[in-house]
């Protein structure tokens, strides 16, 4: 395999991941502030949407500025 892990290093990994049971220890944020935080985890930015709007109106102001020089 490419990332190193063999079908028998697999297993073994699997059968101690069940003997130690992570999940039942797991409890997620517990402050407001670790809430909070971990709230935004899925969000992926949105920045494409305000460029674009951003260079619409960016080429819109400079269309009006060649017009106004062509006469």
């Amino acid at each position: 395999m490419s990332n190193g892990w063999t079908p028998e290093r697999r297993a073994k990994q699997a059968q101690a991941i069940q003997r130690w049971k992570p999940w039942e220890r797991s409890t997620g944020p517990v402050s407001e502030e670790g809430k909070a935080i971990s709230s935004r985890n899925a969000f992926k930015g949105g920045h494409m949407q305000r460029f674009r709007e951003m260079a619409r109106e960016l080429n819109k102001l400079l269309r009006m500025q060649r017009n106004s020089l062509e006469g």
